[in-house]
């Protein structure tokens, strides 16, 4: 059985603790918080590995994501081979005014497509401006940190690897597009060759 007034003593107590310590005012916004590396601000998308299986639409609780999407016939691969279908992205959309960050979606995404930003500071002066489409939610997608390694010979995330081969693919292209250029000048662009003169005696 509790002592009466035990709950209020307790109350007291963190009271009396609270005012010998000395105040601290974080000096937001000149000096940024340290945020925990799991802190939940906004939603990033990568959206190369987005499928538009509507998954996370329909799981949401508050209905807040937006996705819209269209067909495309794929050509087959091999001759005689069958022509695919796949879906297309054309809009992907949260309203945060309306999300309430319970992370169903990043849960239930199959294809790691959403991902937690520890990024917060989106205020708007309107609420209307709080509904980011995909390019913004793409450029919370690099404020993503990095998951660690489960094992230090473990494989990089796919999201990076997906990257990495992009920016690679992209200087090869341009590296292929600044040799093809140089091949394709004409020989007369190089200056001539002066034949350098002989000595007289050494005939």
């Amino acid at each position: 059985m509790p002592i009466p007034g035990s709950g209020l003593a307790k109350g007291l107590a963190v009271t009396l603790r609270t005012m010998t310590k000395r105040s601290h005012t974080a000096q937001y916004p000149e000096v940024q918080p340290e945020l925990p590396p799991r802190s939940r601000g906004v939603i990033g998308l990568f959206e190369e590995n987005c499928t538009v299986c509507m998954l996370c639409a329909r799981e949401c609780p508050d209905w807040c994501i937006y996705i819209d999407s269209h067909k495309e016939t794929v050509p087959a691969a091999t001759p005689g081979g069958r022509e695919r279908s796949r879906n297309v992205l054309d809009r992907f959309a949260i309203d945060f005014s309306l999300c309430m960050y319970c992370g169903i979606c990043i849960e239930v995404c199959p294809f790691d497509a959403l991902f937690w930003s520890p990024e917060f500071e989106y205020a708007e002066t309107d609420i209307h401006e709080l509904t980011h489409e995909r390019d913004k939610l793409r450029e919370w997608m690099w404020t993503v940190p990095a998951p660690p390694a489960l094992d230090p010979k473990a494989e990089e995330p796919k999201e990076i690897a997906a990257a990495r081969k992009a920016v690679e693919k992209a200087e090869a292209a341009a590296a292929a597009a600044a040799a093809a250029e140089a091949a394709a000048r004409p020989a007369a662009d190089e200056p001539p060759t002066t034949p350098t003169p002989t000595p007289e005696g050494d005939a």
